[in-house]
């Protein structure tokens, strides 16, 4: 008897849900055979291992996120995209109910300090690509204000910098959940970025 198919993409969705919900180690195949609707063994046979799964699953919403993050990046003044950018990370931060924190910085905390202990090198290789693409992104944000003349600092310093806040804000958000706070943090960083008067 054949394995029951199952939608790969649909299953990596409620997965990721699982995992940014309970964390990796919280988190069990059964559970997520439950929510799916597939047999856990389907789940083994597809991904291998449970960090296997993970790392499918995270490099899903790795896509997404970025593209989500292209697209504020995308239109209007410096200050304006800046803004946007500030916004999508801290409306993923707090979105579910409760909220369910930032899914790279959880993943970063599950990293194993030895061998077979906690998510592996390719976790922690898969977060620091996501994070080396979000500054990329940033970089070419700001060196193409600086050719427009919207900015008028060094556009790696000042998107490494800004990415390094949005780690600062992920942590801030799991220990006070204040929101207002955070978007007063963002606002801050980007008129220090800008110098005030930008854009």
């Amino acid at each position: 008897m054949r394995p029951r198919e199952f939608d790969h993409d649909e299953v990596l969705r409620i997965a990721f849900e699982q995992f940014w919900r309970k964390g990796v180690r919280g988190t069990s195949l059964s559970d997520i055979a439950r929510d799916a609707a597939v047999q856990r063994g389907s789940l083994y046979n597809a991904f291998g291992s449970k960090e296997a799964l993970f790392l499918q699953a995270y490099e899903r919403y790795a896509g997404d996120y970025l593209a989500a993050l292209q697209k504020a990046l995308g239109s209007g003044s410096l200050r304006k995209r800046l803004t946007a950018f500030f916004d999508l990370t801290i409306a993923n931060f707090r979105s579910g109910t409760p909220p369910r924190g930032c899914p790279t910085t959880r993943g970063l905390m599950e990293l194993g300090a030895a061998e077979g202990e906690g998510l592996d090198d390719n976790a922690r290789q898969a977060f620091a690509r996501l994070i080396s693409r979000i500054t990329a992104l940033l970089q070419d944000t700001l060196a193409a204000a600086a050719a427009r003349g919207e900015f008028d600092g060094n556009p790696a310093a000042a998107a490494l910098h800004i990415v390094t806040v949005t780690r600062g804000l992920a942590v801030l958000e799991r220990a006070f959940g204040d929101e207002p706070q955070l978007r007063k943090i963002a606002a801050h960083t980007i008129d220090l970025v800008l110098g005030r008067k930008g854009g």
